[in-house]
Formats: C-alpha cells, sequence, structure tokens
C-alpha cells in the first residue's frame, strides 16, 4: 500500500466507521424497544430526499456550523471555550433587542443587528480570555459560570426592562420590522429545482455560514495570526521563545471565539421568529463543540458533521409521524457517532504515530548503512 493510499484509508476510514458503529448500535436499541431499525431508517431517508427536508436540513445545520466554527477557534489555540451557548443566546437578546428598537435602510439595520451580536459575543467570552492570563482562571470554569450567570441572570433581568409584554406567556423583545430581516434564498434555490412548499424558507444566514468557514480557514491556515495561534496551542513555550506573546494570543483567541458564537442565533433573529422569547432555541452551543470534534477543526468536516446533524435533527419528525421509531433514536445517533469519531480518530492517531516512527527509524538505519559503507 503506497504512503498516498494508506494517508486516505486512514483519513477516511476513521469516520466511516464510526458512522457504521453508531448505525448498528441504533439498530440494536431500535430493536431492544421493538421497532424495526429498516424501516426507521428507511422513512428517514425517503423523507430526507425531499427538497423542503433538505431545505429544513440546511436551516438546522447553519447554526450548527457557526457553533462548531467558534469552538473551534478556541480549540485551535488549545482553548476550551465552553461558554459558546450563553455567548449566542446574551447576543442574540441584545441583537434582538437593539433590531427590534429602530428602524434603519435594510442593509444598515442588519448591519447594525449582526455589530451588536458579534460585539456582545466577543465581550463575554473576552471575560474568560481576561480572567484567564490576569488571575489565571481556566476557561473551562469561567466560561461555564459565565453561562449561568448570561441565562439565569443578566437576560432574566434585562427581560424585564426590554421585552414588549411582561404580562405574556411566551414574552419577549419587540418583533424587528422588515428591514431588519435577511431575504430567503428561496428565488435561488427554485431557479435550479422546483418550488419549495411547506412554508419552507432557506435562512439567508446560509451564506454568512460559509463565509464565516472561508474567513475560519484563510486566517488560521493562511495568515501569520493563524500561525501564532496554532503554534500557540501546539507548544507555548516555543511560541513564546519565537517571540509569540501568548497572553494578547488567548485573548484575541477568546475574542474571536466569542464573536464567531455571537452569530449562532441569528437563523432565529433575523430569518425565523424575528425576535428573542422565551422559546428561543437553546443547546446549540453544546451541539457546535461536538461537530466541531467530530470534524476535526477542519472547516470542510465541520460543514459534513453539521449537515450529518442537521440532517438528523430535520429527519426526526418523520420517525414519531410514522410511529416506526421513537424520534430519541436521533439523540442516540448523534451522541454514539460523536463517541465513536473520536475514538476512532484517535486509533487512526495512534497508528499514525506508530507509523511515522517506523518510516523515520528505517530512514535512521538506512543512512546509518550508508555512512559506515
Amino acid at each position: 500500500m503506497t504512503g498516498l493510499l494508506r494517508r486516505t484509508v486512514l483519513t477516511v476510514g476513521a469516520p466511516l466507521l464510526a458512522a457504521v458503529f453508531a448505525l448498528g448500535l441504533a439498530s440494536i436499541v431500535l430493536l431492544i424497544s421493538g421497532s424495526n431499525p429498516i424501516e426507521g431508517f428507511g422513512d428517514m431517508l425517503r423523507n430526507g430526499r425531499e427538497l423542503e427536508t433538505i431545505i429544513d436540513t440546511v436551516n438546522r445545520a447553519t447554526p450548527f456550523y457557526i457553533s462548531a466554527v467558534a469552538a473551534a477557534i478556541g480549540f485551535r489555540m488549545n482553548l476550551f471555550n465552553i461558554g459558546v451557548e450563553g455567548q449566542y443566546l446574551l447576543a442574540a437578546f441584545f441583537a434582538a433587542a437593539a433590531g427590534g428598537a429602530v428602524d434603519l435602510p435594510p442593509v444598515l439595520h442588519v448591519g447594525l443587528i449582526f455589530v451588536v451580536a458579534t460585539s456582545v459575543g466577543a465581550f463575554w467570552s473576552g471575560l474568560a480570555g481576561v480572567l484567564k492570563v490576569t488571575r489565571g482562571v481556566n476557561e473551562v470554569i469561567s466560561t461555564i459560570m459565565l453561562n449561568f450567570i448570561a441565562l439565569g441572570g443578566l437576560i432574566a433581568w434585562l427581560s424585564r426592562v426590554w421585552v414588549d409584554d411582561v404580562q405574556a406567556t411566551n414574552s419577549g423583545t419587540k418583533i424587528i420590522p422588515e428591514s431588519g430581516r435577511m431575504p430567503s434564498l428561496n428565488s435561488i434555490v427554485e431557479i435550479f429545482t422546483r418550488e419549495i412548499g411547506k412554508g419552507r424558507r432557506l435562512t439567508g444566514v446560509f451564506v454568512v455560514a460559509l463565509v464565516i468557514g472561508l474567513l475560519y480557514h484563510v486566517i488560521v491556515n493562511r495568515t501569520r495570526f493563524g500561525f501564532d495561534l496554532r503554534a500557540s496551542g501546539s507548544n507555548p513555550f516555543a511560541a513564546r521563545a519565537g517571540g509569540v506573546p501568548p497572553r494578547r494570543m488567548i485573548v484575541m483567541a477568546m475574542l474571536l471565539s466569542g464573536a464567531t458564537a455571537g452569530m449562532v442565533g441569528m437563523v432565529q433573529v433575523v430569518s425565523d421568529r424575528f425576535k428573542y422569547d422565551q422559546s428561543f432555541i437553546q443547546g446549540l452551543g453544546f451541539a457546535g463543540i461536538a461537530v466541531a470534534l467530530l470534524g476535526r477543526n477542519h472547516p470542510g468536516g465541520m460543514m459534513v458533521g453539521a449537515l450529518l446533524f442537521g440532517f438528523l435533527d430535520a429527519s426526526s419528525g418523520i420517525l414519531q409521524l410514522s410511529g416506526s421509531a421513537p424520534r430519541e433514536i436521533v439523540v442516540i445517533i448523534q451522541g454514539v457517532i460523536l463517541l465513536a469519531a473520536v475514538v476512532a480518530y484517535e486509533v487512526v492517531s495512534r497508528i499514525r504515530d506508530r507509523e511515522e516512527a517506523r518510516l523515520a527509524a528505517e530512514a535512521l538505519a538506512k543512512k546509518q548503512i550508508e555512512v559506515s559503507a
């Protein structure tokens, strides 16, 4: 087996084995629960081929992907930003409140909402970075605590001032006017397909997510800042010796991660609900961490992971409607895929390390033979 083929097998084999293992375990769970796995997975696949389901998949995958990029920025710096959840919810609240309070020309209005969201997310994440470099507080602890403060404290207090109707059952901020809403991409999709039915609208934030993924790749892999970030994460002592300021890099990475996290909730704010209320979607921050781990912090890998999670979410409803399987099986599949992928990647990493050590030993032995001859 050639070196290129071996590397390809190792790279592709890990996620494939993880997917097969997850499907196998999910099938066993379905059998134990009295359901037919063939019927359940068949319903999901048939439903997943419909255009409306594809639109749902992309809409659900968009915040997953943005959240994954936010987490991956910290991971590349060897920082664990567990606070994406609180950062995007707090940012969405402020952005929705700001968007509902003004009436500007469309471009300026949407721009204001995004600026507020990124600024709030960066500020809330930056607090954890400052605590780490000034007081040595571990970012895992600080971001978790900031999550609780954002959700249980600030939003609860601020909502008493900025909600539209405190007495309402599902009180929230004022509805954002038309000028603050992003147009859907339905007209573009329908050029190549057919008319999208069932009231489905492809969010314009999907384009924003693509731009975020592209910028992440360019900044992390093609700029001096990205090299410093990766070097500080891989070997902070060597990076410091090379002139990279570690404290500044930590704060910058947390600010950039938080700014990205601030855009996670924009699908709901500018494309769907047009406000922040008590039923605002939660859990996207933790799901993004899972997608980042599944995609190995690579923009392409995270996109595949986000689409997979989005497909499972979008297809879960059909299981309940058809009665072929409980929709909770989707959560099991997501968890098993993540666990299996982490294990598979670790196994592949160890195989690569042994292979590199073997090749290095062979090269060294060959060099010694040449010198002695």
